[in-house]
């Protein structure tokens, strides 16, 4: 089974969230480490083990991105990173399947099933390095407030300021280790 390591300079966990209900916030978090257990050959044998530095978000906003990073939210001080780690590996087609894993955001741990893609492998020209990489694009939805993240004001009856569901993108380009 082969080694990879995930490259921080071309993965990115990015996220879409509602706010005031009418339009949604995208942002993301740009330091994402890990490594993945994958032979091109047979996927459903995979492993990954990742982790997310919480202090990278960025939406575009300082002030929104302060107030993300507070205890209002992910509270940085307390819980610096995300965690993922694999249990299993379902193939549902060709280079796709369900991947099922312990995600830990804000101290608490929950079991997840995410639809991933994966690309690859290619090996990049030697001037540019020659290293062999291979690409995953995984999907999920959850809800924010089943990891403790509850911060929120009520616009009516039935409106909050933001919304429960959170979208997440992960693309991740990971590198054989040698």
């Amino acid at each position: 089974m082969a080694k990879w390591n995930i490259d921080p300079d071309h993965s990115v966990a990015a996220f879409s969230v509602r706010h005031l209900m009418i339009s949604n916030v995208r942002g993301q978090f740009n330091k994402i480490a890990g490594t993945l257990l994958f032979d091109p050959s047979d996927p459903s044998s995979a492993t990954v083990e990742a982790t997310i530095d919480v202090s990278s978000i960025t939406t575009g906003n300082r002030q929104r991105d302060d107030h993300l990073l507070s205890p209002d939210f992910f509270d940085v001080a307390k819980y610096p990173t995300i965690a993922f780690a694999c249990t299993k590996v379902e193939l549902t087609a060709p280079n796709r399947g369900k991947v099922t894993g312990q995600l830990t955001i804000h101290g608490t741990t929950r079991q997840v099933t995410m639809d991933v893609e994966h690309f690859g492998p290619i090996k990049t020209p030697a001037d540019l390095g020659g290293e062999t990489s291979i690409g995953f694009t995984a999907r999920l939805t959850i809800n924010r407030e089943d990891y403790g993240v509850i911060w929120n004001i009520p616009l009516n009856a039935d409106k909050f300021m933001v919304g429960k569901d959170v979208e997440i993108v992960l693309d991740i380009e990971a590198d054989l280790a040698e």
